[in-house]
């Protein structure tokens, strides 16, 4: 993970902390910014994979990612 990347994460869980009405409210909120962050974050994977793909075959794409194409294809399913 780049600098930058530790930082903003670091930022960000601390600035929910501060916001936090003590730790059983501070569990509540990480759990809920965990949520929303994995579907944006499977969201954004998608599109950079349908991205991926103009141009490209499915075989392509996953070989790039480093998975098979029909895996690709299967990311990119989330964007939709």
């Amino acid at each position: 993970m780049t600098e930058l990347l530790e930082h903003q994460r670091a930022a960000l869980i601390s600035d929910l902390a501060a916001l936090a009405d003590g730790p059983a409210d501070r569990f509540r909120k990480l759990d809920e910014l965990g949520k929303l962050l994995a579907a944006d974050i499977k969201r954004a994977k998608a599109e950079a994979v349908v991205e991926l793909h103009e141009g490209r075959s499915w075989n392509q794409v996953g070989a790039l990612l480093g998975v098979t194409g029909s895996r690709a294809e299967q990311l990119s399913r989330a964007s939709r």
